[in-house]
Parts: structure tokens; C-alpha cells; sequence
């Protein structure tokens, strides 16, 4: 997939805090980012939609990784210079022939406590230093132990600060795994599919967040994903709720048969707001 000066255009107008029609915006990437959830569409009137980037640190991101561009404003200019050469398109993007690049294939992992794993048939234990991270590459050989609850956290931050979610799960050994960066969801969709463990997903509770969760994982893992609702979210949503996050998407369209999932809707629903999942690092 590459990147058209076109829609390079129109990228660089949402990144300054413009807005555009959702329709005039069709392409594989900016699909890619929509579905991502780092470009969102704002409901104006009844059949009006404006696009809008919504997570400004991911957008920049998922353009390094993707594409190895840091200043779509220099891709722009080098791309409208006709006596642009190869040498100068690898400066602006990393590709001279301007396509998406994967460097490593695998997923972050984390923990509070230490986690029993097999890689490659040899006994691990997960538990990195706090400031770091686990890479995972081979996945495909990568298995936690039965008992293990791998729980997917949307969120970086909340990724970052496993330990703060350690009074969340009392006596529970789990894994957490990381969406990010968002090319290698893929792998991480496949490595979960491949393995038996139960899945928790930690996302923010609003439409974003669910959907997210539902076509992302509920639709790839079935009756294995559960989607993660604090036992007090409703005193949190009536404390800390935001009307904005539920006015970005509308739920009503989204199949939900998960009881606590059908709960935190009609929550949505009743109180009108929604919450980022960074709630959950607030000792309440």
C-alpha cells in the first residue's frame, strides 16, 4: 500500500486540526486509519459527517511504521518537486519506492507479577523490569500457561503502568498484550487465535472502545473474549464520565451479547458520557 500525494494532502490538512467531508476521503489508507480508530468521523446534522483525527501521537506513529515518514510536509514537497530523485524519497519516507514496511513481526507483552510461558518448548517466565517491555517475535512458539488470562490493552499508557493494574486481578496470573504499535495487530490476532487462553479486553468505555473490541478480537475469538467492566462503572461514569466520547459514535448499531458488555451500554446510553480506559489506573 502507498501513500498518494492526494490523500498525503489531505492527511496533512487533518494533522494541523483541519476536518474534511467523510466522503471525500475513499482510499486503503485512510480506511486503515479510520478502522484504527486514529481518524474519527463527527456526526453533523443528519447525514453530514466530518473526519477528524482523533489520536494525533498515534497518526504520527502509524505513518513512521508504515510508511517511514516523519514530516508529511516534506513528503508532500519532495513528491511536487518533478526533479525529485529515488535518494531524496528515501530521505522523506525510508522506501524509495514509497510502500509500507514491516521491520519485526510479533507484539509487546507486560506484566505485575511473573507469568509462566514456553517458548520454543522452554520454560519463561514474563515479568519485565518496570520501564520495560517484552518483544515477542516468534510468537508462533510462544504459549502462556493454561492458567494465564491474556488481557489486550488498547490504551499505551495503561499498557506501560501494568503494575497499578495488579488490585484489578487478585490472585490471577495475566498477561498483558499491547495493540500497539498497530501494525503488528495482526500478528497478535493470530497468535491469539492460535492459543487456548482466556481474553480480556481492557479499552476505553465508549462506542470507540467497543467497537474496537468487537471487530477487532469478539469477531476472531468468540465465546474466549470478554470485554473488561469494572464492577463500579457506573459511579465512575457518573463521577468522571465525558459527553464527548459518546458523541463521537453511535452504539445502537452494534451487535452486543455479552451481559456486562449490554450493561455498560445502557450505562453509555443513561448517562449520556463515556470514559478513557486511564480510569482504571485512578485508585477510586
Amino acid at each position: 500500500m502507498t501513500l498518494p500525494l492526494s490523500i498525503a494532502r489531505q492527511l496533512l490538512l487533518l494533522s494541523t486540526g483541519g476536518q474534511l467531508p467523510a466522503s471525500s476521503m475513499r482510499h486503503a489508507v485512510a480506511n486503515a486509519l479510520r478502522e484504527e480508530g486514529i481518524i474519527a468521523a463527527r456526526i453533523a446534522g443528519r447525514t453530514k459527517a466530518t473526519l477528524f483525527i482523533a489520536d494525533l501521537p498515534a497518526f504520527e506513529l502509524y505513518l513512521a511504521n508504515q510508511f517511514g515518514i516523519s514530516s508529511l510536509t516534506a513528503y508532500i514537497a519532495t513528491l511536487e518537486d518533478t526533479s525529485s530523485t529515488r535518494g531524496d524519497l528515501v530521505a522523506v519516507s525510508s522506501n524509495s519506492k514509497t510502500q509500507a514496511r514491516r521491520t519485526f513481526t510479533g507484539f509487546l507483552v507486560n506484566s505485575f507479577a511473573p507469568v509462566p510461558c514456553m517458548l520454543r518448548g522452554n520454560p519463561m517466565s514474563v515479568h519485565p523490569l518496570a520501564g520495560t517491555f517484552l518483544f515477542v517475535s516468534d510468537y508462533t512458539d510462544f504459549v502462556p500457561g493454561p492458567d494465564v488470562i491474556v488481557a489486550g490493552v488498547e490504551n499505551a499508557e495503561v499498557f506501560g503502568l501494568a503494575s497499578q493494574l495488579a488490585p484489578l486481578f487478585v490472585r490471577q496470573q495475566v498477561l498483558f498484550v499491547s495493540r500497539y504499535p498497530q501494525h503488528q495487530s495482526k500478528d497478535l490476532i493470530r497468535w491469539l487465535q492460535h492459543i487456548p487462553n482466556r481474553y480480556l479486553h481492557l479499552g476505553d468505555f465508549d462506542a470507540a472502545g467497543i467497537n474496537i473490541y468487537l471487530h477487532e478480537f469478539k469477531k476472531y475469538l468468540g465465546d474466549r473474549a470478554t470485554f473488561f467492566v469494572p464492577t463500579n462503572i457506573e459511579a465512575l461514569l457518573a463521577a468522571h464520565g465525558n459527553r464527548a466520547l459518546y458523541d463521537r459514535q453511535d452504539l445502537t448499531k452494534m451487535p452486543i451479547a455479552e451481559a456486562d458488555l449490554i450493561r455498560l451500554t445502557g450505562l453509555l446510553h443513561e448517562y449520556k458520557a463515556g470514559l478513557e480506559q486511564e480510569i482504571l489506573l485512578v485508585r477510586q
